[in-house]
């Protein structure tokens, strides 16, 4: 019989190179073993887990029920202070506290609002460091009085020597300059905001100031690192061994504490040398979050010169919004005008990216720069010397915050808040049975005033419920309940139907739950 299909020959894969000497892979034909893409059977659950489930089930409905049958009104109904003998000022009084409690619930969650939002922007205020620079010198050739100068038999123990201390104290408001000699210092300041005075080493260097209950600032904290620059001497050269560096260690891995060589007051070195040199203190200042220098292209938009990251993220955002430059709908996107394509380098961008345009124009601020004279003279120090003053701006926490961030943190306010939800649902479930006690009086007062009145008109009213939820109601219509169908009782009577069963039904599931 002749085959009523196609053969055809085997392919066989080469073998060695056949594209440069490497091997190609064959693709695979045919039809292989596939997985199924959908959801794998699982391992059937035993009777146990089935009726373990069944439970959790009818536990979570049970709990939801309970849920919607709390009450929630906490309002008095209206009428009540006319049907109390005697006490009706209790109802007025209740009103009272309510609107009182209302507005105090208002006070108070704005004020944790402000709190919270005073604590998340990381306010600051700005103090005065006070820094004293001076030196002593040890063994100079003016010192050797009893050396004859013409042995050569020196001692290494006498060479000549200076040591320089660093030392910064943060003032206190009491403590600082006037208003005058601030303003001055303000509007003479040199770019690094600096200025020198000179002071006697026995002035008073004023109160410290606390950082934290229990703990104060120290010139360490300010600073991330502190270099010095000596100038050439008459050399011509600078000293083989006068590099001074200092680097602010990390906090320790076990807490938040710093350790000692970066917690200090002041800082001492010493160096050989025997003539005047002048040295660049450079002071390389350290904030939480990290503010930097902006580049003029970025600070013509945000219209600062200064900033951290945050700060020109959202002076970018609020630019755009104020130039009305966003597009489309969803206002993620926005077209670049002259200033803002500096920054951007494109005709248009997108609002995610704002951090990323603003990257290479954010570098470090450069480093206060304080000179000073190291004085080895006779004439110098004789003449009882005096420090170099330098006052400088830094920032520091809000003293309020610290204050404020255990307000945040309280665990009896938590326990608080659980109080009071058990007393409103207290309140509530008694202001529903009193509200359910003046239903019961209303009915009872109405039909012992007009007993066929009411009858008549309580009629109508069930029958008109009953219309309401069979769906046979009409606009207008139906209140009339006169007939003999709706005053006939027993098992063929409309009050025996299935739709006035679930209607009752309804009413005792919406019953309160006394607990």
């Amino acid at each position: 019989m002749q085959q009523q299909f196609r053969g055809y020959a085997p392919q066989v894969p080469p073998r060695g190179g056949g594209h440069g000497g490497q091997h190609v892979p064959q693709r695979r034909g045919g039809i292989g073993p596939m997985m199924s893409a959908g959801p794998h059977h699982s391992v059937p659950m035993t009777q146990a887990q089935i009726h373990q489930e069944n439970q959790r089930r009818e536990m979570a409905t049970q709990l939801a029920k309970l849920r919607s049958r709390k009450p929630t009104d906490k309002s008095l109904p209206d009428g009540v202070e006319e049907i109390l003998v005697g006490e009706g000022y209790v109802a007025q009084a209740y009103k009272s506290l309510r609107d009182f409690e209302r507005r105090l619930d208002a006070t108070m969650t704005r004020k944790r609002l402000d709190v919270v939002d005073s604590v998340s922007r990381n306010a600051k205020r700005y103090k005065t460091l006070r820094i004293w620079i001076s030196n002593t010198v040890e063994d100079q050739f003016w010192q050797a009085n009893s050396i004859n100068v013409d042995s050569f038999d020196f001692s290494e123990n006498l060479e000549s020597s200076y040591r320089v201390k660093i030392e910064g104290r943060l003032l206190d408001d009491e403590d600082d300059s006037s208003k005058e000699d601030d303003e001055a210092k303000q509007a003479g300041a040199k770019e690094d905001g600096d200025k020198m005075e000179t002071d006697s080493p026995n002035k008073p260097k004023g109160k410290p100031v606390s950082a934290k209950p229990g703990e104060r600032y120290r010139f360490s904290h300010f600073f991330k690192a502190l270099t010095v620059d000596f100038d050439r001497g008459k050399s011509g050269r600078p000293g083989a061994d006068t590099s001074v560096e200092w680097k602010k260690p990390d906090r320790t891995p076990a807490g938040s504490n710093l350790p000692a060589a970066a917690d200090f007051d002041e800082l001492t070195f010493k160096r050989n040398g025997d003539e005047n040199i002048n040295i660049t203190i450079n002071l390389y200042g350290h904030e939480d979050p990290e503010r930097f220098e902006l580049s003029p292209e970025l600070a013509d938009i945000i219209d600062m010169r200064e900033a951290t990251r945050q700060e020109a993220v959202m002076g970018m955002w609020e630019y755009i919004k104020l130039m009305n430059l966003q597009e489309d709908e969803e206002k993620r996107n926005f077209r670049c005008d002259d200033l803002l394509k500096r920054v951007v380098g494109r005709d248009a961008g997108g609002i995610p990216l704002l951090n990323e345009y603003i990257s290479p124009h954010l570098k470090a601020l450069p480093p206060i720069k304080l000179p000073y004279t190291i004085r080895v003279d006779e004439e110098f120090h004789k003449s009882d010397p005096v420090a170099t003053v330098y006052d400088i701006r830094v920032a520091v926490d809000d003293p309020l915050r610290g204050k404020l961030t255990p307000m945040l943190s309280q665990t009896q306010y938590v326990a608080l808040l659980k109080d009071v939800a058990m007393y409103d649902e207290q309140l509530a479930t008694l202001v529903q049975a009193i509200a359910q006690s003046k239903a019961k009086h209303t009915f009872l007062t109405s039909m012992a005033n007009d007993p066929v009145h009411f009858v008549r008109n309580w009629l109508s009213s069930q029958k008109r419920d009953l219309e309401v939820i069979m769906g046979e109601a009409t606009r207008g219509g139906g209140e009339d309940a006169t007939g003999d169908e709706w005053r006939m009782g027993g098992r063929e009577s409309i009050w025996n139907t299935s739709n006035a069963r679930e209607s009752v039904n309804v009413l005792l599931s919406k019953q309160p739950v006394h607990r």
